[in-house]
C-alpha cells in the first residue's frame, strides 16, 4: 500500500528492537504471503502469559480483565479498522492517486499510529509483567549489573525512575526504562499517551501509566500503583531485552 508503508515503518522502527514476537497479524503463524485483502491483515490481542488473576493482590483481575479484554482490544479493533478503511480507499483511487480524500487518509493515519503505538505498548507490557515471588520477578544478570553500575542500586534506580514517572507524566503515559542500542547505555524515559520510544532507544521495561492500569484499585494514589506493580515486574524478560542491546560478544 503506496500511502501506509511509511507509517507502518514509523510505528515498527520507533521501538528500536524487531516486533516479530508481536501477535501483529492473524496469520503471522504461517509463512505464506499475506494476500493483498484487508481481511487477511488483521492484528490480534495477545494472550497473557499468566491468568488474570496472577498478579494478586497487586494487580486486581478486574483491572487486568478490563485493561486487557476492553482497552487493549479497542486498540486493536481501532486499528484494524483504520487498515481496513485505508485499503478501501487506495482501491477506490485511481493510479496516481490523484483522486484520493487526502484528508481523509491523514486522519486514518494518525489513527494507525496511536492505536498501533497501544498495541505494542501493551504486548510489551504483558510480557514484562510476572506473578509476585517467582524467580522472574527479582532483578537479575546483565541488567542488574547494569543498573547497579549507572544508579549504584536498584533501590536508587527505582526511585530515579519513579520520580521521573511522576514528575513526567502529566495525564495519560508511560514510563520506561531504555537501552541505546549505539552506546548501550541505560536510562529512563516518559511517552505521552501512546507515543513510540525512539531509536535509537529500546525498551527495557515499561509500566502503563494510564488511569485505567491501577485506578479502579488505587484510585488517584500513582504512588500506592508504582509501589505495587514493582513486584511483579519481569526481570528475566527485561534482562533478556538488554542483552539484545549489548555488543554481538555479550549475546
Amino acid at each position: 500500500m503506496r500511502f501506509l508503508k511509511p507509517i507502518v515503518l514509523l510505528a515498527i522502527s520507533c521501538y528500536g528492537q524487531s516486533l516479530e514476537d508481536l501477535p501483529q497479524m492473524a496469520d503471522n503463524s504461517t509463512n505464506t504471503p499475506v494476500p493483498a485483502s484487508s481481511e487477511a491483515s488483521k492484528y490480534v490481542l495477545p494472550p497473557l502469559p499468566y491468568s488474570y488473576d496472577a498478579l494478586e493482590p497487586h494487580i486486581s483481575t478486574q483491572i487486568m480483565e478490563l485493561h486487557h479484554k476492553r482497552h487493549h482490544q479497542a486498540y486493536v479493533n481501532n486499528l484494524n479498522s483504520a487498515l481496513d478503511e485505508l485499503q478501501k480507499l487506495r482501491g477506490q483511487a485511481n493510479p496516481d492517486d490523484t483522486d484520493l480524500n487526502w484528508s481523509r487518509v491523514f486522519e486514518l493515519e494518525e489513527t494507525v499510529k496511536f492505536n498501533k503505538g497501544g498495541h505494542i505498548n501493551h504486548s510489551l507490557f504483558w510480557k514484562g509483567l510476572t506473578p509476585a515471588g517467582t524467580p522472574e520477578s527479582t532483578p537479575q544478570g546483565e541488567l542488574e549489573k547494569a543498573i547497579i553500575t549507572h544508579w549504584g542500586s536498584i533501590e536508587a534506580f527505582k526511585t530515579t525512575f519513579y520520580k521521573s514517572i511522576l514528575q513526567q507524566v502529566k495525564g495519560s503515559g508511560w514510563g520506561w526504562l531504555v537501552c541505546n542500542i549505539h552506546t548501550n547505555k541505560l536510562a529512563v524515559a516518559t511517552s505521552k499517551d501512546q507515543e513510540a520510544i525512539l531509536a535509537p532507544d529500546k525498551p527495557i521495561l515499561g509500566i502503563d501509566m494510564w488511569e485505567h492500569a491501577y485506578y479502579l484499585q488505587y484510585y488517584n494514589n500513582k504512588i500506592a500503583y508504582l509501589e505495587a506493580i514493582w513486584n511483579v515486574l519481569n526481570w528475566k524478560e527485561a534482562n533478556e531485552r538488554y542483552i539484545l542491546c549489548l555488543p554481538h560478544s555479550f549475546k
